[in-house]
């Protein structure tokens, strides 16, 4: 979302690193391009003009202007601003007090407050050891009401709902009491949402407030809005006195100045972040993780927290074993495959090394190559995944019939796991890899465009020579 952006910080923070020395005029034309850049990524334009004052009143310090390395300072005044900005530091939920905790989720329509209300009961239950119960309050799209049913029966989260009684205050208060009987200890209310607001529907959610008095009352705000997400922002805040954010559709191509922007208008934190369409895919906001993305510099915690969940110590203890005893062979490269898919694919994963989004840019990675790497190794007998040596010419043209590929794209990923196996017995990589302290080896080039090996050549000897 904040590619854009991102290439224009950098690019000014490459010119004033480039400077011998800082003066008030090099400063005043890096202040004017970031507010240029902060604008056409659809911040706020009070924000943004406040954001570049405050930075260009420290970089006008004699402390930074005298400074050995003032182009470094300049960056780092850049991401303290950026992280204030932002929220300072990441605000959780306020679930204490009686049970149970209500949380009441606003919004327009279609900015995703069915899915996230899923989203956040899963996030609950598996993060926080929570029991929630989903609220349908959403009475007027009666397809709003089956989705959280269908959602709430994917999670085996009890979903309240009463499709005859048109006082939506009464359905929540009604959910509460089921909440209390049945020992359910967070109560999720999804409310109904319109193309735009009106006084009616404010008017509907402020009777909720009053007769369910939620702990926490989030706007889910769909991050592609830009400017108008502010509008929004502002408007249900002096209605209903917002608690937090929820931001949707981080994960997409909009500019992402919403994100910049509703902190500062609200003055209330950003919560969670929508990152993905799977119900998995929900995010604690952190203000300095966001911050480090946008000025290029990766987010390296959020990468390590990701692939813990997602690779059991036990799993890959045994898997380690496995492999010191067999060897490496294609079914341990397809359950790699599948370990990336779960954290997101390596673009995303990328995206979250210092320097790593230009890099895939760069590279030119291709997600859909992967699922042809999988289909290949999937239409392998059990015997050729344990011993590739086995796949002869007749194979490979019987692997790309099976799997709707080509013969080429076969034979270039049997090359390319012979050079992997060579790399990883002559680093120790496999050691980490199985160990989980190192992304999928290889599977940079495994996906990229045009790749032919992932291993460096060996030096060849000269012709002659012994």
């Amino acid at each position: 979302m904040f590619e854009s952006l991102t290439q224009r910080l950098q690019q000014v923070f490459r010119e004033l690193r480039g400077q011998a020395r800082l003066s008030e005029e090099n400063i005043a034309a890096a202040m004017a391009e970031i507010e240029t850049a902060l604008l056409e990524a659809d911040v706020n334009l009070q924000v943004a003009r406040d954001f570049v004052a405050e930075v260009r009143a420290g970089c006008v310090g004699q402390e930074v202007l005298r400074s050995v390395t003032p182009g470094q300072q300049v960056v780092k005044l850049v991401s303290d601003r950026l992280v204030e900005l932002l929220g300072a530091r990441q605000v959780s939920l306020e679930l204490s007090g009686p049970s149970p905790a209500v949380i009441m989720l606003v919004g327009l329509h279609g900015g995703g407050k069915t899915t996230t209300a899923a989203k956040l009961a899963k996030w609950l239950r598996e993060k926080q050891g929570r029991q929630p119960l989903l609220v349908a309050g959403d009475i007027y799209r009666p397809a709003a009401i089956t989705q959280l049913e269908v959602l709430g029966r994917d999670l085996a989260v009890p979903v309240h709902a009463d499709r005859a009684n048109p006082d939506v205050a009464a359905i929540a208060r009604a959910g509460v009491e089921a909440a209390r009987r049945t020992g359910r200890d967070t109560v999720l209310i999804d409310t109904a949402g319109r193309l735009q607001i009106d006084e009616q529907m404010v008017m509907e959610l402020v009777r909720i407030r009053q007769t369910v008095a939620p702990r926490e009352v989030l706007l889910v705000a769909d991050a592609a809005l830009g400017q108008e997400a502010v509008s929004v922002a502002e408007h249900f805040h002096r209605a209903l006195d917002l608690t937090g954010v929820i931001l949707t559709k981080l994960d997409g191509d909009a500019r992402g100045g919403a994100a910049i922007s509703i902190r500062k208008v609200t003055g209330r934190p950003i919560k969670f972040a929508g990152v993905g369409e799977k119900l998995a895919d929900l995010e604690p906001f952190h203000p300095d993780r966001m911050a480090s993305r946008i000025l290029g510099m990766g987010d390296i915690v959020s990468l390590v927290e990701q692939a813990a969940a997602e690779v059991e110590a036990e799993d890959a203890a045994k898997m380690a074993e496995k492999i010191a005893r067999e060897g490496f062979d294609f079914n341990d490269l397809r359950e790699q495959f599948r370990q990336l898919r779960r954290m997101g694919g390596m673009e995303k994963l990328m995206g979250m090394l210092p320097g790593g989004a230009q890099l895939a840019g760069a590279q030119g990675f291709d997600e859909k190559k992967l699922a042809h790497l999988e289909a290949i190794i999937c239409a392998m007998t059990p015997e050729e995944r344990r011993r590739p040596d086995l796949l002869d010419y007749s194979r490979r043209r019987r692997l790309a019939r099976g799997s709707g590929t080509k013969l080429e794209e076969v034979s270039q990923l049997l090359r390319q796991f012979t050079e992997m196996r060579k790399v990883m017995k002559r680093t120790g990589l496999l050691n980490r890899l199985m160990a989980g302290k190192t992304p999928l080896a290889g599977g940079a080039g495994l996906m990229s465009r045009g790749s032919n090996v992932t291993a460096p050549k060996h030096k060849r000897r000269k012709k002659g020579r012994r």
